[in-house]
């Protein structure tokens, strides 16, 4: 009996799992000063700014500012404009708010986004079959309402329902974000729902941790993956081979694989 008899979920992230980001960060703040007449900011101190600034803002306010009900630009506005004077650019309020525009417009369309060849067959793939399909991810509004379904994956064809931390309130690795998920698809046992992502963190501990099956793709081939797999995660390339492995697979993965990490 293959595992994908036992479901009737699966959830899977979003960044690095359905889509990539295209480019580096650089080239969007680049344009978005150039646009405002001012030059391009360095690449590398411009990543290490957002990096700090990113991380500072998730820890003061995080979901994107839920709990503090935090309108999602304000709090990308506060994130950028930190970011800016973290790699040792200060601009003037008129000239901050035309890069910012820039920038808070171009991350909510598909510009900075690519699609894994495999995302859409993929998900349709697991719909055909009777199961159904959540988005899991630590992401605002604008993924749900514009840009997945800009990058051709939408809900109702790929997808039923999405769980998205800026709308929750609760963020991965935190499991409740995973027993939402199991609510929302109409109190799903454990036990008949799978979690796909590429973090070992965010996606597997905390899935299998509530009793779901898990497993993790490793796209970019990164050097965590042989200790994912010695801690006993299946670990796949894609999601063709997903695909196949649920086909096929007859083992019962390790129960207590997470404890091993």
């Amino acid at each position: 009996m293959s595992l994908l008899s036992k479901l009737r979920l699966i959830t899977v992230d979003v960044t690095g799992t359905l889509l990539a980001y295209k480019g580096q960060l650089g080239d969007y703040y680049c344009m978005a000063a150039k646009s405002a007449g001012k030059p391009c900011p360095d690449y590398q101190r411009m990543h290490e700014g957002f990096k700090l600034a990113y991380t500072e803002m998730a820890r003061q306010y995080p979901c994107f500012g839920f709990a503090a009900k935090m309108p999602n630009i304000d709090w990308w506005r506060m994130c950028v404009k930190d970011s800016f004077v973290k790699a040792g650019y200060e601009y003037d309020q008129e000239t901050f708010e035309k890069i910012f525009k820039r920038i808070y417009s171009a991350f909510g369309s598909s510009a900075p986004y690519s699609v894994f060849p495999d995302a859409q067959p993929f998900m349709r793939w697991l719909r055909g079959k009777g199961l159904m399909v959540g988005i899991v991810s630590n992401a605002e509004y604008r993924y749900k309402d514009v840009i997945l379904p800009a990058l051709g994956l939408n809900q109702g064809s790929e997808w039923d329902f999405g769980v998205f931390s800026g709308i929750v309130g609760v963020e991965k690795p935190d499991p409740r974000i995973y027993r939402i998920a199991l609510e929302m698809a109409g109190n799903v046992a454990p036990e008949e729902a799978l979690h796909i992502g590429d973090s070992m963190r965010k996606d597997y501990i905390p899935a299998r941790s509530i009793g779901m099956h898990a497993l993790l793709l490793d796209r970019f081939k990164t050097s965590d993956a042989e200790s994912w797999r010695q801690s006993g995660a299946t670990v796949l390339p894609d999601l063709v081979a997903a695909q196949e492995w649920l086909s096929k697979n007859l083992k019962d993965e390790p129960v207590a694989a997470e404890q091993n990490v």
